[in-house]
Formats: C-alpha cells, sequence, structure tokens
C-alpha cells in the first residue's frame, strides 16, 4: 500500500492522483480542502496513529444518516500538496503495530485504515460535493502452526483471522441480498460498513505469494478473491448539493 521511493504504493500514487486532478479543476472554478486521518484496529481496539501523546482515548465510531461516518477523538489534519500526506504516512508508520513471526521478520500486527475526506466547491454554480476515499492496508491472515505465534503474537493474530472472517461475512451477505449483514461483528466491518454498502464503490487486492511452499494459502486467497469479485454492492454516485 505504501511503497518506496522507487516503487510507490497504492497510497501515494491515489493521493498524486487526487491533487493533481484538483488543480486541473480550478480553472472550472472548483476549490478543494481535505482533510485526513489516519487509525489502525489492534487487537479490536481503535487507535489513533496521528495523536501526539500516547493512545489512551476509547474512540468509538458512529454512522449518521447519510452515511458519514464519525470517530471520536480522532486527529483530523488539513492537507493541501502530497507531500503533506507523505509526512503523515511516515509518522503513522513510526506508532503501527509490527512484530516478528517464524513466517515474516516484519509482520503486520493491525489493520491500517488511511482516510481522506474531500470537500469542493464551485464559485460560479455555488455546487457543492463532498466524498471519503478509504485506503486500508489489511494485515494478512495468518495460520498458527505456520507463524509459530504465542504469547502476544498468537492473540494479534487471533484477533486479525477473525477480523478477516467477519470481513468475509460481510461481503458474502452482501453478495447473497441477505436481509442481516453483519457489520457489527468487528471493529473492522463496523468502521467500514458506508464503504461497503449503499453507493460505495468498493476495491480489493488480494496478494498471494509466487512461492510453492504458500500454495495452499495462495488458493485460499484466490478462492476468496473470487467470491469478492462476485459481490455487487450498489451503483455508486457522488454526494452533490447546492448551496
Amino acid at each position: 500500500m505504501l511503497g518506496s521511493e522507487e516503487q510507490r504504493g497504492i497510497i501515494p500514487r491515489a493521493i498524486q492522483q487526487i491533487f493533481a486532478s484538483s488543480r486541473q479543476l480550478t480553472a472550472q472554478g472548483w476549490a478543494f480542502t481535505m482533510q485526513a486521518s489516519m487509525l489502525e484496529i489492534y487487537n479490536e481496539e481503535y487507535k489513533d496513529l496521528l495523536a501526539r501523546k500516547a493512545a489512551t482515548k476509547k474512540h468509538n465510531v458512529v454512522h449518521d444518516a447519510n452515511g458519514t461516518t464519525n470517530v471520536s477523538d480522532l486527529t483530523l489534519v488539513d492537507v493541501n500538496t502530497p507531500e503533506a500526506v507523505d509526512a503523515l504516512l511516515a509518522r503513522a508508520m513510526e506508532k503501527r503495530s509490527v512484530g516478528c513471526t517464524q513466517m515474516n521478520e516484519q509482520s503486520s500486527r493491525s489493520h491500517m485504515v488511511f482516510t481522506l475526506r474531500i470537500d469542493g466547491v464551485n464559485a460560479s454554480s455555488q455546487l457543492k460535493v463532498a466524498g471519503v476515499l478509504n485506503l486500508i492496508d489489511l494485515a494478512g491472515s495468518e495460520r498458527i502452526k505456520e507463524s509459530g505465534a504465542t504469547g502476544q503474537r498468537l492473540k494479534e493474530a487471533q484477533n486479525i483471522n477473525k477480523s478477516l472472517s467477519a470481513l468475509g461475512d460481510v461481503i458474502f451477505s452482501l453478495a447473497n441480498k441477505e436481509s442481516h449483514v453483519p457489520f457489527r461483528n468487528s471493529k473492522l466491518t463496523w468502521l467500514l460498513q458506508p464503504s461497503l454498502g449503499g453507493d460505495a464503490k468498493t476495491l480489493m487486492f488480494v496478494n498471494v505469494s509466487p512461492a510453492s511452499e504458500y500454495a495452499n494459502e495462495s488458493l485460499c486467497s484466490l478462492r476468496f478473491a473470487s467470491k469478492v469479485n462476485a459481490c455487487e454492492i450498489g451503483v455508486a454516485r457522488r454526494n452533490v448539493k447546492t448551496a
């Protein structure tokens, strides 16, 4: 999701595109303001990765009738350049929970959610637009037997696997158009509820290893990706209003 200086990841590339497009639209009378936040979900708890002090606050997630998500006491930072976002990403990654297992020297022990809130207004027509982009780095599923996780690493792995399973349950419920969708079964799916239903548009990348020793895990990932690909969550539409 982040990549490197030589090979930029999805988040930096998306931010570059957004700012480039916003600059092009200024010729048509548009002006945009943007705010960024960084949140991680670690052991089924929300943590603010941009908080200046050590994370001690409990964050609550509330969705309003318009599909807007509000996270209590979450740090929101005004950003006006891609470089400003890069600085926030670097700051957040210093606080993200990572650890070592038998399978990875540096294993993500949490899900990370980068959110960009965009508001625009056209000076001539007085049209207003609003949108939210969530870019999420999910921790990988983990077979305890293979990773050798014990103690705190075991607890982390169990919570990661549980939340990913809950994400799969939500996606399959949406795909089957079931009357009840279990968004509340994990902090991850509850946070992402507006992105997984209604008029949202969602894109998921599933990474698999080309190594033969991970063939079974790669096959499971591809099966999951196939089911996700068959899921339709509705037609996206812009949130546009006049003053």
